[in-house]
């Protein structure tokens, strides 16, 4: 049961997750779940990641590009649009908002009342 909790939680942290990674720089598809689960989101799978970003393209947040790789095929590289880093700074605060409401019920005792 505690996977299933912390896979949805995952899920709805995704997409500003991989916002966040690429606000510091571009990356490919399979670099970026590396660095998502090198900073600690070890259960990312690469499905979900492979379908937020197809999602953030699609809807104008992420512009992509081919770049030719000595390992195999062109690489599809994603960087954030100028809509991406606006939704960037909507969802930061939006997770504020959201973890500063669960930091408040989490310092509160069984004996407060409202």
């Amino acid at each position: 049961m505690r996977s299933m909790r912390s896979s949805q939680l995952l899920k709805g942290a995704l997409e500003l997750a991989v916002l966040l990674a690429l606000d510091r720089r571009k990356s490919y598809g399979l670099e970026l779940v590396e660095r998502l689960r090198g900073a600690g989101l070890r259960d990312v799978a690469d499905p979900s990641v492979y379908g937020v970003l197809r999602r953030l393209e699609k809807d104008g947040m992420l512009t992509a590009s081919l770049v030719p790789s000595t390992a195999g095929p062109a690489r599809k590289y994603y960087e954030l649009s100028g809509a991406g880093r606006e939704a960037l700074a909507e969802a930061n605060g939006e997770w504020a908002r959201l973890a500063g409401a669960i930091e408040r019920l989490a310092d509160r005792t069984e004996g407060d009342s409202e």
